[in-house]
């Protein structure tokens, strides 16, 4: 990829992620101070950012406590930063949770809970329901990491195997509860956000056993058990949730349209195809290789969202390196197509990379390292691949998550 390019789209990305940084997100949603105290409590990604955010823009005296994946801490000084495992479950995690339960108690409805909820939570929220383990959790995870089930799905059949998730984490907190959350999901459903610990969902047993059966998910029989009598979270129309406030200050709707606006400035034609779609990643990128190349440009054609990848074999990859990889032999030896795919968290599935950058000439990249890309992609294996060809996307943790970004060029104007 020629360095104009790749300058673009890395551009486009990082307005992307501006649009979502949580000091500029959390500035217009901030609660007025209670007359006792602040307590902040926070699970996600981009929790120890928006911790640090909150600090800078908080006007009263706050304490609290808030859990992020290993590796994605920020300086804070009244804010507890803590760090556990992600996307499968550890026992820091375990012992985090408890830390935030334990900010919870002894609250009046004089004080003030302040949660800072973003993506990644899911796991790093690590409290098995009642009978169960943290084994049983991490083994939870990681089936339905191998699903191929879309995001809904999966936090359905979380909620119900969890003493914190879908609204359980607050709702025998006596303060009131304001939830900022930035939304990685499609839709932007907060209760679906780390599988909502601070938002009531509507669904319960039944829809976690719909979710199970559409999908030919394979529970663990243990936990198959389990969810034939487990209890249905709290209902929204409980009376714990009628004094709290949700707010979504980040989405990628937000963060497509100001990438979309830097490429207006520059000449482009924009088309988003929208910030939620989702789906098996190869079958998204295959799609999306055959829109390009029949695409007259120049165009830049953005998109968003939570693909999924059903795995089949143990390679090294996530969501946006495996779409891309289809992609990229979509547009084999086509010119003027440039792609970037990336996770706006900055980490792609459990890799260093954000995504990674394609042309139509880089499958060709790939197969001159000693790599073939249509093994790597059925191989799940799409960051060798990309590694090969030198093609890789880094950028660090974001302090932000939400969720997939994909920009194509076509042409040049």
């Amino acid at each position: 990829m020629d360095t104009r390019a790749r300058s673009l789209l890395t551009s486009l990305f990082e307005a992307a992620i501006k649009a979502a940084d949580p000091l500029e997100a959390l500035a217009t949603h901030l609660p007025a101070p209670p007359k006792g105290r602040t307590v902040v409590i926070g699970a996600g990604k981009g929790a120890a950012q928006m911790a640090a955010a909150l600090e800078q823009l908080w006007d009263a005296p706050l304490t609290g406590t808030v859990v992020t994946r290993y590796g994605f801490g920020a300086a804070t000084q009244h804010i507890k930063v803590l760090e556990a495992s992600h996307p499968v479950p550890d026992a820091a995690g375990l012992t985090a949770t408890e830390a935030l339960l334990a900010e919870l108690t002894n609250l009046t409805t004089d004080d003030l809970v302040i949660a800072l909820v973003c993506g990644g939570g899911s796991s790093l929220l690590a409290a098995p329901a009642d009978g169960l383990t943290l084994e049983d959790e991490q083994a939870l995870n990681q089936t339905l990491l191998a699903s191929g089930a879309p995001i809904g799905a999966m936090n359905a059949i979380r909620k119900m195997f969890s003493r914190v998730k879908g609204g359980r984490l607050i709702a025998n907190t006596a303060a009131p509860v304001v939830s900022l959350i930035v939304s990685d999901v499609p839709g932007d459903d907060p209760a679906q956000v780390a599988s909502g610990p601070t938002v009531p969902c509507a669904s319960g047993r039944k829809e976690a056993l719909a979710a199970v059966a559409r999908y030919n998910i394979a529970l663990p029989p243990r936990l198959a058990d389990y969810l034939a009598t487990a209890p249905a979270p709290p209902a929204p129309t409980a009376p714990a949730f009628l004094k709290n406030e949700v707010h979504v200050i980040a989405s990628a709707a937000r963060s497509l349209a100001a990438a979309a606006d830097i490429a207006k400035a520059k000449g482009w034609l924009v088309d988003i195809l929208g910030d939620d779609l989702e789906g098996e990643a190869s079958t998204l990128g295959a799609e999306h290789a055959h829109l390009a190349v029949a695409a007259q440009g120049p165009r830049l054609i953005l998109s968003g969202g939570e693909t999924t990848v059903t795995l089949k074999n143990k390679g090294r990859g996530g969501r946006n390196t495996e779409y891309l990889l289809a992609f990229a032999l979509g547009i084999e030896g086509t010119e003027g197509i440039n792609a970037l795919a990336a996770d706006t968290d900055g980490i792609d599935g459990s890799e260093d990379n954000a995504g990674a950058f394609a042309t139509g000439q880089t499958t060709e990249a790939i197969r001159a390292a000693e790599v073939e890309p249509s093994e790597a992609l059925a191989q799940n294996n799409a960051y060798t691949a990309f590694a090969a060809a030198d093609a890789l996307f880094l950028t660090g943790p974001t302090g932000t998550n939400v969720n997939d970004f994909r920009a194509i060029l076509i042409g040049w104007p």
